[in-house]
């Protein structure tokens, strides 16, 4: 049936007015992942409860808005910043800024309880590097996987040494001398974060030395804070360089002919691939992390260490190497990895701001002699990834990027420094420097302690 002159009418004003067009216009616009519109709303409905006094509601929708407002409109500033937003200034704003507002108490007491009991409590941060670890792994080139594992070992331990004795000679040269320097300067900024990391640290150097953990923890922690934060910083400038220099990267693949096994054009459900396939694939991130946990517990009985974030990943390239998982369950498994990068990213950082990340912590580091060598000990570290890493034939840049997550604030670390450089598939071998080499740097220094001191 013909339109009428009516209908046509109708249907040009509706095109050319502000409703609906103009509106799904403004729809398309977006902080973050979030619509403009719904973040507005998102805001002043966060706002308004934290305006009123008691407690802040602490249910999961309450939380999720929470910090995809506060995570998103940081993120966003730092993408914004002429020039500096090529250097990771979104991960860094995301993280540090909260951390800031805490400290100076702008953000309301109830909001900071609230954040931080939701954070610390659901430690929602390993549901995240459980997707990004699974999913990324399912998505490579089985015999490129192997290669790589056994690949990074080589930059990472040849940083290692070179950033501990150029780091230890700067401290030295500055008075700080070479003992403070390294058990109190590059020890921490290479022991894989706190929990994993600084706490050890602390703990057993009080044993060793008969003092207060307390003490040696407020000395530790804050060339941890400061060596991640020198860590992001780099990232972002590789990722920079990255871009003018095309040939010294793979874009986040590790080394030259490496490819995904997942078609990057069916990152999105498909029609061979429902939502199922999607929400198995989150089963099989959860269940590997569980299982991950049962182990370490079952290890600790017998006095063994094994990380559940580690056994997570050994299980995960167990899976894929001996093709225990499905074709479409990979598929999933990256469609699980890439809404993770994408979605909970900057809502993540934004709560390890402010639940995780103590301002006057970091800004303890800023005496001029423990900057020094804190940089000079993360620059190193980097710059033989960069080196040795083309010399063992994989990309430079990329190795680099994961030789810097050795001085990272742990997994949180990890997220700032691959959201600095845009690079989140290299989670593993990201995971592989933060633990393996946090636990050996721990391992040493607490054996050179207690024969130095015996």
């Amino acid at each position: 049936m013909n339109d009428t002159p009516s209908d046509r009418s109708v249907a040009e004003k509706l095109s050319s007015g502000f409703w609906p067009q103009g509106w799904w216009k403004l729809m398309e616009l977006r902080v973050g992942i979030l619509p403009v519109p719904v973040f507005v709303l998102l805001l002043g409905i966060v706002g308004w409860f934290a305006a009123q006094p008691g407690k802040y509601p602490t249910e999961i929708c309450m939380m999720m808005a929470v910090l995809a407002v506060g995570g998103f409109a940081c993120g966003e500033l730092g993408k914004r910043l002429p020039v500096l937003h090529h250097f990771g200034t979104a991960a860094i704003f995301a993280t540090f800024i909260p951390s800031f507002l805490v400290y100076k108490k702008i953000l309301p007491d109830t909001l900071v309880t609230a954040v931080t009991d939701f954070t610390k409590g659901t430690n929602f941060l390993y549901l995240f590097i459980a997707a990004v670890i699974v999913g990324s792994i399912l998505g490579m080139d089985r015999t490129v996987l192997i290669r790589g594992f056994v690949k990074i070992f080589i930059p990472m331990a040849a940083g290692s040494v070179l950033a501990a004795l150029v780091g230890v000679g700067v401290g030295s040269m500055l008075g700080l001398g070479a003992k403070h320097t390294f058990f109190y300067l590059v020890a921490p900024v290479m022991a894989g974060g706190v929990g994993e990391g600084a706490i050890p640290l602390s703990t057993g150097y009080a044993e060793i030395l008969h003092v207060k953990q307390g003490d040696e923890f407020a000395q530790i922690l804050p060339p941890v804070m400061f060596g991640s934060l020198t860590a992001i910083l780099l990232a972002g400038a590789l990722n920079f360089i990255g871009k003018r220099f095309p040939h010294l990267t793979g874009d986040g693949r590790l080394q030259p002919g490496e490819h995904d096994e997942i078609d990057p054009k069916k990152d999105e459900i498909t029609g061979h691939m429902d939502v199922t396939h999607v929400a198995a694939a989150g089963s099989l991130a959860i269940a590997f992390y569980i299982l991950g946990l049962f182990i370490a517990a079952v290890g600790a009985k017998f006095g063994k260490v094994w990380p559940a974030a580690l056994t997570m990943l050994a299980l995960a390239v167990l899976a894929k190497l001996a093709h225990m998982v499905s074709p479409k369950l990979q598929q999933g498994a990256h469609v699980v990895y890439k809404f993770f990068a994408s979605a909970v990213t900057y809502p993540l950082l934004f709560a390890i701001g402010v639940a995780m990340t103590p301002w006057e912590k970091l800004v303890a580091a800023f005496a001029p002699a423990n900057l020094a060598t804190i940089i000079a000990t993360v620059v190193t570290m980097v710059a033989t990834g960069f080196v040795v890493g083309k010399w063992v034939k994989l990309y430079p840049i990329e190795a680099a990027i994961v030789n810097s997550c050795r001085c990272g604030q742990g997994g949180t670390g990890d997220v700032a420094i691959l959201t600095a450089s845009n690079r989140m598939q290299l989670m593993p071998f990201a995971q592989i420097a933060t633990r393996i080499g946090g636990l050996v740097t721990v391992s040493v220094s607490l054996y050179a302690l207690s024969h130095l001191s015996a």
